[in-house]
């Protein structure tokens, strides 16, 4: 989905990702949901702030894979974060984490919470991606998978 290049922008994106991952049975108030809104909300806003070109929106697109079964039940998955920019000459860098530094923070929690994360060039601007590993649901979950 596209958004404004604004704040505006990446609250909706962060928005959404919870709202599709509960569509897909991840449940909003579990940690997936909440480390997956964070990773969300946090390359949502770098791209507003160092990739926004005016008139340009950013692009957020979330995968599930495999996707949960039709019958409800969900095994283990990995879900996918990918935010596109406009603007190809900044690349994010990890920094070192500096406890004095008021800014500069974001990808030190993509890069705690993703199991991988990386940026890739695009015909106009770049996309940084991330992968996070998604915990199968717990027995009496009602999106956990029974025994045959």
């Amino acid at each position: 989905m596209f958004f404004t290049s604004s704040r505006h922008g990446a609250r909706l994106a962060r928005r959404l990702v919870v709202r599709r991952l509960e569509e897909w049975g991840i449940p909003r108030d579990g940690d997936a949901s909440q480390h997956l809104a964070l990773i969300a909300g946090e390359l949502a806003a770098n791209a507003v702030s160092h990739g926004h070109v005016p008139g340009r929106y950013f692009h957020l697109r979330l995968s599930v894979q495999p996707p949960p079964g039709r019958d409800g039940c969900r095994a283990p998955v990995s879900a996918r974060i990918e935010v596109s920019d406009a603007r190809d000459e900044l690349r994010p860098v990890l920094r070192d984490r500096d406890d004095e530094a008021e800014c500069g923070r974001g990808l030190l929690l993509v890069d705690a919470l993703a199991s991988k994360w990386g940026v890739a060039e695009r015909g106009v601007g770049k996309t940084v991606w991330c992968e996070y590993a998604v915990e199968p649901a717990p027995p009496g979950d009602p999106h956990a998978c029974t025994e045959a």
